[in-house]
């Protein structure tokens, strides 16, 4: 934990009360004690120091000195087809911790229909994912997750008169062109499933104004491609 993330309602004043999992790693993990000093955040606001006023395993309270804001987000937003629900909880983790903050979990045909409902993908579980990911990557701004189900209206309809005159790239094993370096602008960047996106659905994006890319001829797993696509890119 590089960064304790407290809730607007556990403050009081100048002090924040914090119990649970972030209790229990403040006491058991960091051992801090009364008078040391952590970073913390408010989750949706400001960043900055908090000093341990009292510790237990169950219960910590902290005295919040909060003026920072927090980074700026990647310029980036993800279009990513629903990954298998064992991977989801990282993934989301990861995103956070990239500081994408626009993210559209979508259907494709790889993706299997039962995924959409595990509980991984209840409102409570991918918050949780997020906020373990700002967390690690320093962050208080939550990232938007949308979900959309079905592909095609979706980027018929919404995706392809959002991208008009921007950079617009799909991630693709089977592309000819290199994913470029460093751009310096906003990207969109879509990911498909394991083994990508199907031939219809890459003809889709391309007619939406994306470009077919990839990063080499081995094949990843979904996680590691997305980290060496925000390595690349930015």
């Amino acid at each position: 934990m590089n960064l304790v993330l407290v809730e607007p309602d556990e403050i009081a004043g100048t002090r924040a009360t914090i119990g649970g999992r972030r209790a229990a790693h403040i006491a058991t993990i960091h051992r801090a004690e009364a008078g040391r000093t952590l970073r913390a955040g408010v989750i949706g606001g400001l960043m900055g120091s908090a000093v341990v006023v009292e510790a237990t395993p169950s219960q910590v309270v902290l005295e919040l000195a909060l003026g920072e804001e927090p980074p700026p987000p990647l310029a980036c937003t993800l279009v990513l087809a629903l990954p298998r629900p064992v991977v989801l909880r990282r993934i989301l983790a990861a995103l956070a911790a990239f500081g994408i903050k626009d993210i559209v979990l979508a259907g494709s045909s790889r993706v299997e229909k039962s995924y959409w409902q595990s509980p991984v993908l209840g409102e409570a579980a991918v918050r949780e994912a997020l906020v373990y990911g700002l967390e690690q990557g320093g962050d208080t701004i939550v990232p938007r997750i949308d979900l959309r189900r079905r592909l095609r209206p979706y980027v018929e309809d919404e995706l392809a008169p959002s991208v008009r005159g921007r950079l617009a790239l799909l991630a693709h094993p089977e592309a000819a062109e290199p994913c470029p370096r460093a751009t310096g602008e906003h990207v969109v960047v879509a990911v498909g499933p394991e083994g990508g996106f199907v031939d219809f659905e890459v003809e889709l994006f391309r007619a939406a104004g994306f470009r077919a890319v990839t990063l080499g001829r081995r094949a990843l797993r979904v996680e590691t491609a997305i980290a060496a696509l925000m390595g690349r890119l930015f």
